[in-house]
């Protein structure tokens, strides 16, 4: 038996000043990139069914609607338009252009501090959506979004360590031009956060503009080319198994603007999509598969997410059942998928039906949130904030979303097992040398940080304490820590130079 070791005196004042301390990023417990996929839905052999009939709806159904542009290019691929105008993919070009695939894509950050690589089983949380309105917790109601709301949800995201990327979650509803409110959106975004952030634009004759924008925020478009920080995300089908022709007409200008994209399949299951779960995963896999062809025909390798987003619905009433367990199975079947071709892939979690940041809203978010991450989910979407079956935007809500994910990754991140964390030398020591307990020692304190994830807005108090504490109500946090956030001012906002030349060249409604 080895000699007893010293152990660290102190009791709670060296404990708080241990987590006082600060701790390398790489060393904490959880972290963005973390690896996923120990939870798998289907078995391999039900992986390859989904692959084998998503390969036949692409040769034998296809896909409508292609605007002439993708007509061409896909046709000159190898795709067949038959006389019905459907485009079919034979296999072989879909296999083909699996090869040809960027398999390991890197979504920048301007300040390069939070740069996520998106590979393997790695998980990244984020928000995403297009909610046209704002939760007012206080007053227990819902507004329209302001560009100020979104400026705002971008300061909030840049702040907080759980949520790793900034996807446009709300729309711009006191901006009537799409034009403006498309370019205001990249304006209030990249002003509010260096995290890497995705977009959408409403017309492809808006995507010219745009990148004129984003190249001068990047210093020129040789700077944005080789470290792309904001990507397109877009829904170039329109379910079930349609081109959406406009979006494909902007997916175009932005592959050739140097802009990475996220392929969107946000089928509905029952309405626009099988109401089975398999179904509804094989008609996402195959629109984005034909999605997949579409990239590599215009730029083999360009930085592209496989975004299977099929959404769950209430089968009673034809509302969406967003943070039910079947949307959290759906997105841990498309994980699966995503893992089979080795793409870089996207889904849907985290978001609630629910009104208001409550108990319902826990729940839900935490179930797919957990469901995704263990699932190996490259970017979880609508991961915080999200709610009313994505129709409202909840500022209290992501910072309270932040807390849940960091339980998530927690999940994520799994049990470890080595002779250090079996720990037996310490049970021997503490069990025939010590106090009997492992309060203050000094293993219980160097890993405290390293193997503990600590809530920022979750209370773990006695009911004494936390009566003696004034009994701090959670939302009420919430929304002390966004106005401390929002008070601070943006630490993201531009060069006085450029924010002058951007509000002379465009038409900047924020303040």
């Amino acid at each position: 038996m080895s000699a007893p070791r010293a152990r660290r005196a102190g009791g709670r004042s060296a404990r708080q000043a241990l987590r006082a301390a600060p701790i390398a990023k790489a060393e904490r417990s959880i972290r963005a990139g973390m690896e996923g996929g120990r939870y798998k839905a289907l078995t391999d052999a039900q992986v390859l069914q989904i692959h084998n009939a998503a390969l036949d709806a692409l040769e034998n159904i296809g896909l409508a609607d292609a605007p002439p542009s993708g007509v061409k290019i896909l046709t000159d691929a190898g795709a067949i338009q038959g006389e019905d105008g459907r485009i079919r993919f034979p296999r072989a070009l879909v296999e083909d252009m699996l090869t040809k695939a960027n398999k390991d894509v890197t979504l920048y950050s301007r300040d390069g501090k939070n740069n996520l690589e998106l590979n393997g089983n790695r998980v990244h949380y984020g928000t995403a959506g297009a909610a046209v309105h704002l939760v007012d917790v206080e007053g227990n109601n819902y507004r329209e979004c302001t560009v100020q709301d979104l400026h705002d949800a971008a300061r909030i995201v840049d702040r907080l360590d759980n949520i790793h990327f900034l996807q446009r979650p709300m729309v711009c509803r006191d901006i009537a031009d799409n034009r403006e409110m498309d370019l205001n959106t990249i304006y209030a975004t990249a002003s509010g956060t260096t995290k890497h952030i995705g977009t959408s634009f409403t017309e492809p004759d808006f995507v010219p503009d745009a990148l004129k924008m984003i190249y001068e925020i990047s210093g020129g478009e040789a700077n944005f080319r080789a470290n792309p920080w904001i990507s397109n995300s877009n829904c170039f089908v329109v379910p079930p198994m349609k081109f959406a022709t406009e979006s494909c007409e902007v997916m175009e200008a932005c592959i050739r603007g140097g802009m990475p994209v996220l392929l969107l399949s946000a089928g509905m299951a029952g309405a626009t999509a099988p109401s089975t779960i398999a179904g509804a995963i094989v008609q996402a896999t195959a629109e984005c598969l034909g999605g997949l062809v579409y990239v590599n025909a215009i730029t083999p390798g360009h930085p592209a997410i496989f975004g299977t987003w099929p959404f769950g619905l209430d089968l009673r009433t034809g509302a969406m059942s967003i943070g039910s367990g079947e949307q959290a199975l759906l997105t841990s079947g498309c994980a699966q998928m995503h893992h089979f071709y080795g793409l870089p892939g996207g889904a849907a979690a985290g978001a609630s039906d629910s009104k208001m940041p409550d108990m319902q809203a826990g729940w839900e978010q935490m179930c797919s949130n957990v469901m995704a991450g263990l699932s190996g989910v490259n970017m979880v979407y609508e991961a915080a904030g999200m709610h009313a079956s994505l129709l409202g935007f909840c500022h209290e809500s992501l910072v309270l979303g932040d807390d849940i994910i960091g339980q998530a990754l927690r999940c994520v991140r799994g049990i470890e097992v080595n002779d250090e964390t079996l720990a037996l030398e310490q049970i021997a020591d503490v069990c025939m040398n010590g106090p009997g307990h492992y309060l203050g020692t000094g293993e219980t304190l160097t890993r405290m940080e390293a193997d503990y994830v600590y809530p920022n807005m979750g209370d773990r108090t006695s009911p004494k304490e936390w009566a003696e504490l004034g009994k701090p109500d959670l939302l009420k946090k919430a929304t002390a820590r966004k106005e401390e956030i929002l008070a601070a001012g943006s630490q993201c906002k531009f060069d006085p130079v450029l924010d002058a030349a951007l509000r002379k060249g465009f038409n900047i409604h924020l303040n």
